[in-house]
């Protein structure tokens, strides 16, 4: 079982917390970002990742995600070449058919890819994309229809779902992704359109990566739970 991996992130606005790394190479309690995506994959058979990333990235990606169970291609774009243009890249170096897991390598998540895949088998969709909840960056003041206010809540759970970058793409969504820009502007909005794309719901862990405050409180997270610590298999 293959999967794609996104790495071209710039870790901009991590600023000098990056270490001049690409942004899924950034350590996280002493380890790269992407290697606790590429080692969860592994765990649920996965055996071949394919990453796009950076040209003159791909030795480093190699050295840091090889030895996790997976052989690893790192495919470089020469220009940049937006998120969609960087999966149907990675998608060009696949040695198998059928349907195939594709993620971003810059955030955490405690997804089920065996259940992910099952689901999106039975959905018959084109495409699958995994969604979750957040959390309201403020405290909620609840208002009612006269004015009084009845309560308080701290960060709640916004109703809404959105998209946590993991995806199950079957032969016709890979056929749609751009050659540049952004699926999430093209190729998923007409899936949608078509009702051929299908939503996962995950309520575990799902940490993003933007921000050096993120940064530590990924760490924070790694160091509370040392199982999720990917570890190095012997050749």
């Amino acid at each position: 079982m293959e999967a794609l991996l996104l790495a071209g992130g710039k870790a901009e606005r991590l600023g000098e917390a990056a270490q001049g790394l690409p942004k899924p190479l950034v350590p996280v309690a002493g380890t790269p970002l992407a290697a606790y995506a590429v080692a969860r994959l592994v765990d649920s058979g996965v055996t071949r990742v394919v990453v796009a990333c950076r040209a003159g990235d791909e030795g480093a990606f190699v050295a840091a995600l090889s030895g996790l169970g997976a052989d690893v291609e790192a495919v470089g774009e020469d220009e940049p070449l937006g998120r969609g243009g960087g999966l149907r890249l990675a998608a060009t170096r696949r040695q198998e058919p059928g349907p195939v897991l594709a993620l971003n390598g810059d955030e955490l998540l405690d997804v089920d890819f065996r259940a992910l895949l099952a689901e999106h088998e039975a959905s018959g969709a084109a495409g699958t994309i995994v969604v979750a909840q957040v959390r309201s960056p403020f405290g909620v003041v609840e208002v009612e229809d006269d004015g009084t206010v009845s309560g308080f809540r701290e960060a709640p759970l916004l109703e809404h779902w959105v998209n946590s970058g993991v995806y199950v793409l079957g032969d016709a969504a890979l056929a749609l992704l751009p050659e540049k820009g952004d699926h999430e502007q093209s190729t998923f909005p007409r899936l949608a359109r078509e009702r051929r794309l299908h939503a996962h719901r995950h309520e575990g862990v799902w940490l993003t990566v933007n921000t050096p405050k993120d940064l530590r409180r990924a760490a924070e997270f790694m160091e509370e739970h040392p199982d999720w610590r990917p570890q190095k298999q012997l050749a």
